[in-house]
């Protein structure tokens, strides 16, 4: 399969610290203003860019640049929609959507495609994967909406301003249908290029039991 193409170490590193300057700048935004919403995804949004340079110097995970881009744009694009761009532009909720759904999709498969290098007695087929990954994300799909709804509930309740909410049927079957989407370019295409990722974590499963 041909390899998609990757951005530079340093054109990642220029295009993550840029994206983490505008969320910095969101957060700010939300202490200036008395924005909760701005300061709590803005806040959860940025520890989230910082997590492939820990898993690689902690845990020896080594995150190539279109990875770690991945990660920072997934997170990146829900926290400018949460800004005002979710109102402003009507298809954004679908691209963060896609994107989220893939990423969790990528971890899903990562995850499985250890344990199957890691243990002689299972072994998850190619084909087996794809199926996988669609259950994998539809399955966080459907509990991400019901963890909407249930902060529905308690805005509703309580008359505290959420991060998150959701509006209407319509719009979780969206949500859904464009989680689905995200699911299957990670299904086709990705399989390809998570195995790497994979390895290296069955080599840390492999050395953490040795230590033992």
């Amino acid at each position: 399969m041909t390899a998609l193409p990757r951005p530079s170490v340093r054109n990642q590193r220029l295009l993550t610290r840029a994206m983490q300057l505008l969320l910095v700048a969101i957060v700010g935004y939300g202490v200036a203003f008395s924005q909760p919403k701005a300061i709590t995804n803005g806040t959860i949004a940025l520890a989230v860019t910082f997590a492939p340079a820990l898993l690689e110097r902690n845990y020896g995970v080594p995150l190539d640049p279109w990875l770690g881009l991945w990660i920072t744009t997934a997170v990146f694009l829900h926290t400018m929609g949460s800004a005002g761009l979710y109102g402003a532009i009507g298809w954004w909720d679908h691209l963060t959507h896609a994107t989220s759904a893939s990423l969790v999709a990528g971890i899903g498969y990562t995850f499985v495609r250890a344990v199957d290098l890691h243990s002689e007695r299972i072994h998850v087929p190619r084909r087996f994967a794809f199926v996988y990954i669609l259950l994998v994300v539809m399955a966080f799909g459907v509990v991400w909406e019901l963890f909407e709804f249930g902060l529905d509930v308690a805005a509703e309740a309580t008359s505290i301003t959420m991060p998150l909410s959701q509006h209407g049927i319509d719009d979780t079957v969206r949500d859904i249908a464009f989680n689905t989407l995200g699911a299957l370019v990670v299904a086709t295409f990705g399989q390809a290029h998570l195995s790497g990722v994979a390895e290296t974590v069955r080599e840390c499963l492999l050395a953490d039991r040795g230590g033992r």
